[in-house]
């Protein structure tokens, strides 16, 4: 690898890497647009080097103006907010059971989060499976 570096700039070549930062400070729960971000000429171990590894991901922590974006700071966009009314599904067998919830916590596809049953007050969890929808599995898995 080194002498493939020395040959790269013998040439005329330059065998920089390109690290991924924000390009202001960015509050989290914030969609991010090409204009929060810019590629700079540097290697950060562990962070992104592309702009569409992060444009329309959700941050999930402040990012500051000139920092690295690591993966672990950003994620799918949320589908559910906390105090939004959900649909809540149940499914058994043959039988499916729809009502209403209110969620009690945020999410994107595919996380779980508490509901609580607005008939009957009892707080059940669900995966979120699309915008304001979230499915209650039984107790016993199936």
């Amino acid at each position: 690898m080194k002498y493939l570096a020395l040959a790269l700039c013998l040439i005329g070549m330059s065998a920089s890497a390109q690290t991924l930062v924000a390009t202001r400070t960015v509050r989290a729960n914030t969609v991010l647009a090409p204009a929060d971000l810019t590629i700079v000429s540097k290697q950060t171990s562990g962070a992104l080097s592309a702009l569409k590894e992060a444009v329309g991901q959700e941050t999930r922590v402040v990012l500051y103006a000139g920092r690295p974006i690591k993966p672990g700071q950003l994620g799918a966009p949320a589908l559910v907010n906390r105090n939004d009314v959900v649909t809540l599904v149940f499914r058994t067998g043959g039988l499916a059971i729809v009502t209403e919830g209110r969620a009690l916590g945020r999410g994107g596809l595919d996380d779980s989060i508490q509901v609580m049953n607005l008939a009957s007050r009892s707080i059940v969890e669900g995966q979120i499976t699309a915008a304001a929808t979230v499915s209650v599995r039984s107790k016993s898995g199936k």
